[in-house]
């Protein structure tokens, strides 16, 4: 899909969540539906018909590609809390590298069959989702600030067990992410969603970054542009996304990877990055979807005041936008009716 269609797209006024996780759990058996490419590919027609949207997006599950990853290295037991307690060793790298060229395991295989099942039914743009390779590596460690910290700090893998450790996870991180995108391309995906949302400042710092942002080059970019060099490769626009607290560098150098949209959370303010993001990426955000699920954390008059100051500030900036969520809007047990309802709301409330 030409970077065109989704300039077009915003220039439309489009407004749309990220919220397929709310239309799956109001079917009963909605665990059973995510192992069956077909049903979820309904699903996810279904939300993008309810928030009448041309744009298909997939469930974000950010667990996938770690339990599809330590599987592939033949780690079992309670995988979701699983972390590296030692760099792996070269045993471990070569299963993970022979069982990668394999078969996906099914809940991964699931999300490729329903991009292709999107693509057959020809009504709505058919999306891909992954976790990023910094993210994926967060996840894999217990403590991937120290040796972040220590990198920039610019002490080197060769002096330090951790950063050594840190940078092998990161590089089996990037070769995951980089197989699970790969897939569903072959499916036919014509954009790729990657959540990277912990390239941020909880795990950056802000004043070293100021000084250099080599080791932010190093991990955060490189492995990004890697995925980015597959998705022009295959002619797929990339569709970035970070929700946590940033820095303008890091806005900045999220842009240098031309996504055709850039996805930011609520600690942004779109109408002020849209003076350093270029005009040909579409800014998406960035309502705080995460305080839905309680009227004390945001009422629904705050909805309707949020969204209208928001497309308001937008307009004034004349860049491309689409209002939506700063994250995915997840169904809360107990809360998904007033969730749905503060979605409605920002799709359907007069701005003027």
């Amino acid at each position: 899909m030409k970077r065109q269609y989704y300039l077009d797209l915003a220039a439309t006024g489009l407004r749309t969540p990220v919220g397929t996780d709310l239309i799956l759990h109001e079917k009963p058996d909605h665990a059973a539906i995510l192992l069956d490419g077909k049903r979820l590919a309904g699903i996810m027609m279904e939300a993008a018909a309810a928030y009448k949207s041309p744009l298909a997006f997939p469930i974000m599950d950010l667990m996938l590609e770690k339990v599809a990853m330590l599987g592939m290295m033949g780690i079992g037991g309670n995988v979701d809390s699983y972390h590296f307690d030692a760099c792996p060793d070269d045993a471990a790298a070569a299963k993970f590298e022979t069982n990668l060229r394999g078969s996906l395991p099914p809940r991964m295989q699931a999300n490729v069959q329903a991009v292709a099942e999107i693509v057959k039914a020809r009504k709505y743009l058919p999306i891909g989702m992954s976790i990023g390779p910094v993210s994926l590596m967060t996840k894999l460690l217990s403590d991937p600030i120290t040796p972040i910290y220590a990198a920039a700090s610019g002490v080197t893998a060769k002096e330090d067990e951790e950063i050594r450790t840190l940078e092998r996870v990161l590089e089996f991180s990037t070769q995951m992410v980089l197989r699970s995108v790969r897939a569903q391309i072959d499916a036919g995906a014509k954009a790729i969603f990657i959540a990277e949302p912990a390239a941020n400042v909880a795990y950056f710092s802000p004043m070293q970054m100021a000084k250099s942002t080599e080791i932010w080059d190093r991990y955060v970019m490189a492995t990004n542009r890697r995925v980015k060099a597959l998705l022009n490769q295959h002619g797929v626009e990339l569709i970035f996304h970070c929700c946590g607290e940033l820095i303008d560098t890091m806005v900045k150098k999220f842009a240098e990877l031309d996504p055709a949209i850039l996805s930011l959370g609520a600690s942004r303010k779109l109408w002020e990055d849209a003076k350093i993001v270029p005009n040909t990426t579409v800014l998406y955000g960035n309502l705080p979807t995460k305080k839905f699920y309680s009227d004390d954390a945001i009422s629904q008059p705050q909805v309707v005041q949020t969204t209208c100051e928001l497309i308001k500030n937008m307009r004034a900036t004349g860049h491309p936008f689409i209002l939506g969520s700063e994250c995915d809007v997840l169904s809360v047990p107990n809360c998904a009716g007033l969730i749905r309802k503060k979605v409605d709301l920002m799709l359907t409330c007069t701005c003027g």
